[in-house]
């Protein structure tokens, strides 16, 4: 386009190319509507305003018009779909850009890994930002495929895969100055470093924010959300799959609706059938509304807000100058998405995607090693004289877990699990480096009475981990995942109930998101009849491996628990 052009469609000389007309504009500079039509010329909107005229006018009287939705924060990888599955059903719900964060991904196969998100984000009807993943492996107590150093992080950047610093979520290291670590926030200069800093407070609090990593969505009360945003974080809301932390947070923003200005909903992650059934970015809007936060701050949190915090000043809105990124929907209320356009050009319509070549990438070598598994005898770890055991506690809706401390259930020497107390036998396996390495622990709040389930997701190294109730199912959970070289698995004794192939980095299923969400209820069925009440139960799982959450997690090195100093023995004796 030439700018002349340009500039006549915005005086309305010009004809432009799509003139929307009849809607309610959702203004969310000043949290108003407005009656206006909104010319567009070349994927920009030129003008809004009264008069306007194009080769081609739609009318979309009833209707409220709204800049495209923005998540902050999420890990395509966690709905096991790809970049352009994921796109797709993100698009049809409103999504126009997502700020993604490849860590998992980064943890299985290296830059190869990052290369390949870029590379297949490239065309998708949203627009795929991805920041360097900061912190591969997460801590030192995860082995991560390979180590992403600051030079690894400068290459994400000079290659242009990259815009932004990805979650640093080893926070000890950041409010020490630990030279490794800081070397990475020099290595991104003036881009935006993405926070990751839960229950930090006070000074530690400062320390962090001192370090340029000015976002954080781990809060999980107001008063850690208000000290956060007091202390000058933008408040990533997360609301995902199993984390939902947006009923207690949304009462900050609806006191001082001010705050929706450094304030965004997020999503971290979702599974296929969460976006599928429930939606994305639509789904928070309706239920940030239901959280008492009006319609026009909360649609300000998935738009505004996140095109500001990431830099891109021609986002997140309906004005002139603006990437034409709009989406029509009945109501803010509601939420029901009627019409999408990306760039001008309408993407998707009444739930169902346009017709678009959504291309594919070659995805990055799978698993390439196979690792030995340890005979079952392994799995059983005899009891010292008089010691206690220390067990994750699940906590449903969240990320963090409990730090307990109960009596073992013994026989024949050995811990062995119980379901008259909900205490299922917990195991990593390490495969990201063919060592075969076995972790062991106990997890309670899992509700299994048989059987395992076992998964090659488990943040954020990603080795094999299986939770069950016999040692005999939890090793043939782990043989299937060997056996495939990732996936999500359940198990009764010797029988595999059913499974789902994970072949993308041990990550994301190679198919489409309808045979991924049909996979996906297969394996939770399975879950189900096993025990779990849990509506995302591997999702669950998967986060008990996390290190850098609180309390106390299982990497394939043992417990750890960063709150209490690492590392952690799986017994307490002489206590």
């Amino acid at each position: 386009m030439t700018m002349a052009t340009f500039l006549a469609v915005a005086r309305g000389e010009h004809p432009a190319d799509l003139v929307l007309r009849g809607a309610r504009i959702a203004n969310v500079f000043t949290l108003e509507y407005e009656e206006a039509e909104v010319a567009l010329w070349k994927g920009r909107i030129a003008g809004v305003g009264k008069g306007y005229r194009g080769a081609v006018e739609e009318d979309l009287s009833g209707l409220v018009l709204a800049p495209g939705f923005f998540d902050g924060h999420c890990h395509i990888e966690s709905t096991l779909l790809t970049p352009a599955a994921f796109s797709e059903l993100a698009a049809v719900r409103g999504t126009a850009a997502v700020a993604a964060d490849p860590h998992e991904i980064a943890n299985t196969c290296g830059l190869a890994g990052v290369e390949y998100m870029w590379r297949e984000g490239l065309g998708c009807p949203v627009e795929l930002f991805y920041a360097a993943p900061s912190c591969v492996p997460a801590s030192p107590f995860e082995t991560a495929f390979e180590t992403l150093d600051a030079a690894a992080l400068a290459t994400c950047f000079a290659r242009g895969w990259c815009d932004s610093l990805g979650e640093v979520m080893n926070y000890p290291a950041v409010t020490s100055g630990d030279p490794e670590l800081w070397s990475k926030l020099f290595a991104a200069g003036s881009r935006v470093k993405s926070g990751h800093a839960p229950g930090l407070s006070g000074g530690e609090l400062c320390a962090y924010c001192a370090s340029g990593c000015d976002s954080d969505h781990e809060s999980v009360t107001a008063a850690e959300g208000l000290e956060k945003l007091r202390r000058g974080m933008w408040l990533m809301i997360r609301e995902g799959a199993t984390e939902h932390n947006l009923e207690e947070l949304a009462p900050l923003v609806a006191a001082d609706e001010a705050r929706s200005s450094r304030c965004m909903l997020v999503s971290d992650d979702l599974t296929a059938r969460y976006l599928r059934d429930r939606g994305h970015m639509d789904e928070k809007i309706r239920l940030a509304v239901r959280h008492g936060i009006s319609p026009l701050a909360a649609l300000r949190m998935v738009t505004l807000s996140p095109a500001s915090y990431f830099g891109h000043r021609d986002r997140g809105a309906v004005a002139p100058g603006y990437v034409a990124d709009l989406v029509a929907v009945d109501d803010l209320e509601s939420c029901r998405v009627r019409r999408v356009w990306k760039h001008g050009r309408l993407v998707a319509a009444e739930g169902r995607l346009a017709a678009l070549a959504v291309p594919r990438a070659m995805p990055p070598a799978g698993v390439p090693l196979r690792v030995a598994l340890p005979p079952e005898e392994a799995f059983s770890p005899a009891v010292p004289k008089g010691a206690r055991l220390r067990v994750i506690g699940l906590r449903p809706g969240q990320v963090v877990t409990e730090h307990r401390v109960v009596e073992p259930s013994v026989r024949d020497g050995r811990a062995v699990p119980e379901a008259a107390r909900d205490l299922a036998l917990l195991a990593v396996l390490e495969k990201n480096r063919g060592t075969g390495r076995l972790a062991l622990g106990f997890v309670q709040g899992l509700g299994l009475r048989e059987g395992a389930l076992g998964s090659s997701v488990a943040h954020d190294a990603h080795n094999f981990v299986a939770a069950g109730m016999d040692a005999g199912s939890v090793r043939r959970a782990l043989a299937a995942l060997v056996a495939a070289g990732g996936g999500l698995v359940a198990v009764r004794g010797d029988e595999v109930l059913a499974s789902l192939s994970l072949s993308v980095g041990g990550l994301m299923h190679a198919g489409t998101a309808e045979e991924v969400v049909a996979g996906l209820d297969a394996v939770e069925a399975a879950a189900a009849r096993l025990g779990t009440p849990l509506d995302h139960p591997f999702m669950a799982m998967s986060f008990l491996c996390l290190s850098v959450i609180p309390e106390l997690k299982l990497a394939d090195t043992g417990y750890v628990d960063l709150s209490r100093g690492g590392a952690q023995s799986l017994f307490v004796e002489g206590a």
